[in-house]
């Protein structure tokens, strides 16, 4: 898949260019570059203002038909605009799962009144949402869930607790995978709820990460109530629900993401040639090897872009990327220490962001710089989103046909 060779393409990049350029000015242009996947570099309540301020040019939902307040962008567009937001080192934005997972859900699975009650408002920048999914027993394996809610004179009542719950503190409504059905296992009686955060029912503690951030939470449900209709696909069909969400969590961005990557190996490059790490031979074919697998990272995003192009359809390549970028990238992190030497090892007093990340539970950054934030993100990047391991699964078990593995 080309995205550049046709015209009217060209002409789409160029907008997103001048747009970009046009409004990453005054107190955005501080932040050009930074906020990227692992580093808390940019405040929650810029990155806030910088979801609302992509709004208010209709960037916010390109995907999302114009009948509802989207663009109607093609998957071309989509991964245009995508790489060329990167490309432009605009600030990195915080991860809006109602735009990315709960929206496009909604338009896939939802009633029309629950579209035209929730999508406008994501949309907007005017609604914030979080995931819940996980529980303590219940990460990978989701079918796992306990979390239950009976119906009870026309509302939902919630009880139990989520955990790694992106940026709930922020949010004003979660969409909730829990139990409907007493007495039901696994994969049956599920049902997919929306909750608003903002009720006496729920606790939100945040929880505090390697790098001194604190994007994730606990979340939890004390007959915490929703209406009845806050039900998506129907009573007991959460599973399916669930799982069509997780389809959309990679597409059109993940070009995107690659020239991400291949900005952080630029920069690792620089490192490398500055501090005289490029002419350590062994160093510098481990640097070499790298840049290969960034390469073949690049060219499976195109063939699963070229797949969902065909049919629409998310085929194996989607957790074939996942598994290969994941490692990839927390070899880097690994590679950087290296690069960097002995200055990996020394935490930098002047590496703090200059200011206070506020907002409920927040904490001040620790003293590293961003090689060092990398590296301890990317450790992560092989858990969330789906384990290697059950990335394998998937491959081993829906691709290849072999049995399913022993539990």
């Amino acid at each position: 898949m080309d995205v550049l060779l046709d015209p009217s393409l060209e002409e789409f990049r160029d907008e997103v260019r001048t747009w970009l350029e046009a409004h990453v000015v005054g107190e955005f242009s501080r932040w050009r570059g930074k906020g990227l996947t692992g580093q808390e570099d940019v405040p929650v309540e810029v990155q806030l203002d910088w979801e609302r301020e992509l709004a208010g040019g209709g960037w916010l939902g390109i995907d999302f038909p114009e009948s509802i307040g989207g663009r109607g962008c093609s998957l071309a567009e989509q991964v245009v605009f995508f790489k060329t937001y990167v490309e432009a080192r605009a600030p990195g934005r915080l991860p809006n799962v109602g735009v990315t997972l709960l929206g496009p859900t909604l338009m896939a699975f939802g009633d029309d009144e629950q579209q035209r009650r929730f999508v406008p408002r994501i949309l907007s920048g005017e609604e914030m949402w979080c995931q819940g999914y996980s529980e303590p027993d219940a990460g990978s394996d989701l079918a796992n869930v306990k979390t239950r809610a009976v119906l009870v004179d026309g509302r939902w009542i919630v009880n139990g607790q989520k955990v790694w719950t992106s940026l709930a503190q922020y949010a004003q409504w979660a969409f909730v995978v829990a139990r409907t059905e007493v007495g039901s296992v696994r994969h049956a009686g599920l049902s997919y709820l929306l909750v608003p955060m903002d009720q006496p029912g729920v606790e939100i503690r945040p929880i505090v990460q390697i790098t001194g951030g604190s994007e994730f939470n606990e979340t939890f449900f004390s007959d915490a109530t929703t209406e009845e209709s806050m039900v998506v696909g129907g009573v007991g069909n959460g599973w399916s629900v669930a799982m069509g969400t997780l389809a959309f969590e990679r597409g059109a961005s993940t070009l995107g993401q690659q020239v991400s990557f291949r900005q952080e190996f630029d920069d690792m490059i620089a490192i490398a040639k500055a501090n005289g790490g490029w002419d350590d031979t062994v160093l510098r074919q481990e640097l070499m090897e790298s840049y290969i697998r960034l390469e073949i990272l690049r060219y499976n995003q195109l063939r699963m872009l070229t797949a969902l192009t065909s049919d629409g359809v998310p085929g194996p390549e989607m957790s074939i990327g996942k598994l290969f970028w994941a490692g990839w990238h927390r070899q880097m992190g690994e590679l950087l220490m290296r690069v960097k030497g002995t200055a990996s090892m020394v935490a930098d007093d002047d590496a703090h962001t200059g200011h206070e990340i506020s907002g409920p539970g927040a904490h001040r950054s620790y003293p590293i710089d961003k090689e060092q934030r990398t590296f301890l993100y990317s450790r992560a990047h092989t858990i969330y989103g789906g384990s290697n391991q059950i990335q394998r699964n998937v491959i081993g078990e829906r691709v290849l046909g072999l049995p399913r593995e022993p539990r």
